[in-house]
């Protein structure tokens, strides 16, 4: 068996940390390069950087601070958020990251989830998805939407299905940013994420709402995700990476200390 994951998730705005409540009343809390030190020299498998504002504002990435964070870390460091051509996702891949996230440049331009697995390799195509829950519909039969733009737009995508699409087209991994659970600490989306994790064929990963290490451990076990990712129960120091690790570890989670 497999080795589950632990990431640190670093959500970049004006190149600080920072941290939002189901997506909305961002605050800066922090230094993102002192975090991603920290978190590597504290256990993480991997780290994720989002520039969550990049899309929304129609702008580059921050390549400087993407630099500045692949210099203190030598673990795999992946990267998100205004990532709208090859060309920017080569140039986040010659500043030192080692997998990209497509997520609203996904949904507008499909074609580029292509683009990316074919020349880095599937292995390096992560799709990440932002999910709302919603009423069942035809046009949403699983009850799940996608949104865009740091959950500021509507799809009227179901999620399951273009999850599906996305892999079929050439993602090698999956994160599942599930809207309502974002910052609550209030476990993760466990329906969400087994439904999803049953639907394909690649890692899963889960992002929002760990609270506690056993919210990790429920949604690595019953929900079937590959790794998780973790934001506001290390940033805010409730629990460091090696105290997560060794909950997991003492309960029958294989994990790498």
């Amino acid at each position: 068996m497999l080795s589950k994951r632990l990431i640190a998730c670093l959500d970049i705005r004006n190149g600080n940390l920072a941290k939002s409540i189901k997506f909305v009343n961002t605050k800066e809390i922090g230094d993102a390069v002192d975090a991603a030190g920290r978190y590597y020299e504290g256990g993480a498998d991997e780290l994720v950087f989002y520039d969550i504002n990049a899309s929304f504002e129609n702008r580059d990435i921050l390549i400087d601070t993407v630099r500045k964070v692949a210099d203190r870390v030598f673990i795999p460091f992946s990267v998100g958020g205004g990532l709208r051509s090859l060309d920017d996702c080569v140039r986040v891949i010659h500043a030192g990251a080692e997998k990209i996230h497509l997520n609203s440049n996904a949904v507008k331009n499909p074609e580029l989830i292509s683009a990316v697995a074919d020349r880095f390799g599937a292995q390096c195509m992560i799709l990440s998805a932002d999910v709302l829950r919603v009423e069942k519909s035809g046009a949403i039969p699983s009850g799940f939407e996608v949104v865009i733009n740091g959950g500021r737009t509507k799809t009227g995508l179901d999620a399951v299905e273009w999850i599906k699409k996305g892999v079929a087209l050439g993602a090698g991994e999956v994160v599942l940013n599930a809207i309502d659970a974002d910052g609550t600490k209030e476990g993760y989306d466990i329906e969400m994420t087994r439904i999803v994790a049953d639907s394909v064929n690649v890692p899963v990963v889960a992002s929002g709402g760990a609270g506690t290490p056993e919210h990790i451990r429920g949604v690595l076990t019953e929900g079937g995700a590959d790794a998780a990712l973790v934001s506001s129960i290390i940033h805010y120091k409730n629990y460091t990476i090696k105290d997560i690790k060794e909950y997991l570890k003492n309960n029958g989670v294989k994990v790498r200390l």
